[in-house]
């Protein structure tokens, strides 16, 4: 006879993750082991209403594996994983002198002449392969043109290591923004050493009819000495006019700028403008 009494035991199926979590935990187990993701040219401009930390999770999560090996693309030849920075960089002026379609050319190779009116602060991701042992993450901040009159330009301005300034050659009056522009970084932004962050000045729509100072090469060289700029550059985000030209040469002062600060400081505690994981502190023996 069967014990009716007796307790049956139920062997539940395994439930299967989901493939989310197998992302997750497949990112988890490859982070651990020293890999490092590169963050694709083609990541959107996303507002920062979320945290920066979850914009790298889901563009990582988008671009896990760039190559069908299933190791980084950011690793050279020898093996070796090149030096990566992480630069903060702000693209400031007036409403509609083309900020965010320099940004979309520069960092999408795309324009379009329909552009919404940037509300507070947008940003996009450029991802850079210097050279065979440097690789540079730039962080492009849209900065709406009517924020110099609000109080939140210091947050946004926090942490930057180079700016843009952008003004429309075919409006006067967006020049003559463009110290009040320049004053408000001054203020509100230095290096570690306390001096301005390098800023080059973009005269954007330079395929368009020219008013103003602009038409004088000589004069801008001057203006530009005058206040502070490291360069400037005749720009066409439509065209594709010294776009690339005038990143690189920001680009190239960040990293003169990184390199002189860290030079300065090799007997004291060392600071660098990237956020990278090569910077070591002395530790305190107090």
């Amino acid at each position: 006879m069967i014990d009716d009494t007796a307790q049956v035991s139920v062997v539940r199926p395994l439930k299967r993750k989901s493939r989310k979590e197998r992302t997750k935990r497949r990112e988890r187990y490859l982070l651990q082991h020293g890999f490092v993701f590169e963050i694709d040219d083609t990541s959107p401009i996303r507002s920062p209403s979320s945290t920066l930390q979850e914009n790298n999770n889901s563009l990582t999560r988008q671009r896990l594996f760039n190559n069908d090996s299933g190791f980084p693309s950011n690793l050279n030849q020898s093996g070796v994983k090149p030096k990566d920075h992480l630069y903060k960089i702000l693209v400031i002026g007036d409403l509609g002198t083309g900020k965010t379609s320099i940004i979309k050319r520069y960092v999408h190779q795309f324009f379009s002449q329909h552009y919404r009116a940037t509300i507070g602060v947008d940003f996009a991701l450029k991802v850079l392969n210097w050279d065979a042992n440097t690789l540079i993450r730039l962080q492009l901040w849209d900065i709406a043109g009517q924020e110099r009159y609000g109080n939140m330009t210091r947050v946004y301005y926090k942490e930057a290591v180079g700016a843009f300034i952008v003004f429309d050659v075919t409006r006067v009056n967006t020049f003559e923004s463009v110290s009040n522009w320049k004053a408000d970084l001054d203020s509100k932004v230095q290096l570690p050493d306390g001096s301005p962050i390098p800023c080059v000045l973009l005269a954007n729509k330079c395929d368009q009819q020219k008013e103003g100072l602009i038409n004088s090469k000589s004069k801008m060289e001057e203006y530009c000495k005058e206040k502070g700029f490291s360069s400037w550059y005749e720009t066409s985000a439509k065209e594709n006019i010294n776009i690339d030209e005038a990143a690189r040469t920001l680009v190239s002062q960040i990293l003169l700028n990184d390199k002189l600060i860290n030079d300065s400081n090799k007997d004291g505690d060392q600071f660098s403008l990237a956020h990278t994981n090569d910077v070591k502190k002395k530790s305190c023996n107090c």
